[in-house]
């Protein structure tokens, strides 16, 4: 499954159709005594509440193609079913009065869903430019609802179902299994069948009461802090950078290049699994290894640090939730001199077990702890995407998970997918950094990633790998 912008989808001609959350009763809002997730509320620091474009570069969405036609009236049941099943779509924050926000909530059955058709466009092309300006206007961490839907129904016996929402409501993992899930609750209301219920849909709120009670044990000498401190380095020290040189100043405000390409073919990638087996390591293992190779091999960088965004569903409860259960983890690995791929992974593996100290630990928190004076701005994470329910039917119906054009003059972010077809990356990068650097730097990522192949003896085996999986 494709990490890309919604400019990069093909929609096919149609007509166009907005669905939008509302409330039943102006007042069934209740105020909620639960706090907001850590990394929530960070988030909510952030924002100008006078943006009059709060979802530019911060809206995540999914596309796909509902393989039924459009009934429009059952599609709404759909939706409203959805956000009954669903807490982490009926609830939202509002100001304390001192600059800072609480929860309010509303409950199952207090929300409807209507859809406005959009007269005078049928042309694909024309729909995905409208969309992409409408997330853009209507999509805020700060004002309800933080999620639309868009259809466009075709003269075939399908439509494209568009889902977009702030980040505050959905996270990477939501963003793949929704696809399966709304099609799923289309069909039962369509066709008949049980709707169910599962004590999986548990709700984001109820998450951040053990995420804040968490975060609230931690302290300077916690051993998750002390990671962070080795990975910033002295207080007040600058976040790592990717190629933090090569980045030339433009006048005004540029888009983000956007780089998705293959890095492996199938053949290529079940070669390099079959390796990994003999020696004992995780495909998330070499990925790291491999970013680490190619940065020497690019910067000279011997040392790679980059934070991993992780899910942090802690138990069975949140499996199936929509909402935002991601927390950020530091990777830190030194290559010693001439360190070769069998030495990288060794060395990877470590520096990915050290990072698992961190996961259950506020990132935000623990930078503040040791000292930090800004965010992240340099990240990386993997996913395995056979490890999703059903995930060739997911290709079949054309599903791509969509994240906003950023504009970010530092930022660089990869997103590496093993799909069923090879090991594919998804990038962006300041538009003021060259394209042949990304270019140079992906061909030795995709070289070191191959180059275990040539291992041909297995290292002493491996009893606990950490996973590195995608959330962001």
């Amino acid at each position: 499954m494709e990490y890309t912008h919604l400019s990069e989808f093909r929609i096919r001609c149609g007509d166009l159709t907005i669905w939008t959350p509302a409330l039943t009763s102006p007042d069934a809002w209740h105020e909620d005594e639960r706090p907001l997730a850590s990394v929530h509320e960070q988030y909510l620091g952030f924002l100008d509440p006078a943006d009059t474009r709060p979802g530019r570069g911060r809206w995540i969405g999914t596309i796909f193609e509902m393989d039924a036609p459009l009934d429009a009236e059952a599609w709404a049941a759909t939706l409203q079913l959805w956000h009954d099943r669903h807490e982490g779509f009926r609830t939202t924050v509002a100001p304390t009065g001192d600059g800072g926000y609480h929860r309010v909530t509303t409950a199952p059955g207090t929300v409807c869903v209507t859809g406005a058709a959009v007269a005078d466009l049928f042309d694909g092309d024309e729909i995905n430019e409208y969309l992409c300006d409408a997330l853009e206007l209507r999509l805020s961490a700060l004002a309800w609802p933080h999620l639309l839907v868009a259809t466009v129904a075709h003269d075939t016996d399908d439509f494209t179902v568009l889902v977009g929402a702030d980040h505050s409501v959905l996270d990477a993992y939501s963003q793949a299994v929704l696809i399966l899930e709304l099609r799923t609750l289309y069909t039962a209301v369509t066709v008949g069948g049980e709707i169910r219920d599962s004590a999986t849909f548990g709700s984001p709120a109820d998450y951040a009461v053990i995420e804040r009670a968490a975060a609230e044990e931690l302290a300077p000498d916690s051993p998750a802090v002390a990671v962070w401190r080795e990975f910033l380095g002295a207080p007040g020290s600058p976040m790592p950078r990717f190629a933090a040189d090569q980045v030339a100043a433009l006048d005004g405000e540029h888009a983000q290049p956007s780089v998705s390409r293959t890095l492996l073919s199938i053949d290529e990638l079940e070669e390099v699994e079959a390796a990994l087996d003999r020696l004992k390591h995780r495909l998330s293992v070499s990925v790291f290894a491999a970013l680490a190779i190619a940065s020497r091999e690019t910067f000279g960088d011997n040392r790679f640090r980059t934070v991993m965004p992780i899910a942090t569903r802690p138990d069975l409860t949140w499996l199936e939730s929509m909402g935002w259960f991601v927390n950020v983890v530091p990777v830190d690995i030194t290559l010693p001199a001439g360190a070769d791929m069998t030495v990288a992974l060794n060395e990877t593996r470590a520096s990915l077990k050290r990072a698992h100290l961190c996961n259950d630990a506020s990132w935000g928190r623990s930078l503040a702890m040791v000292g930090a004076v800004e965010g992240p701005t340099y990240g990386a994470s993997f996913l395995d995407i056979r490890m999703l329910p059903d995930y060739e039917l997911v290709a079949d119906l054309r599903g791509r998970t969509l994240r906003a054009v950023s504009y970010s003059t530092e930022e660089v972010y990869f997103w590496v997918v093993r799909g069923p077809d090879g090991l594919y990356v998804s990038t962006r990068h300041p538009a003021g950094r060259p394209g042949e650097v990304m270019d140079r730097f992906l061909a030795e990522f995709a070289r070191a990633m191959y180059s275990v192949t040539t291992v041909a003896t297995a290292t002493a085996p491996v009893t606990d790998t950490a996973a590195a999986l995608s959330a962001g």
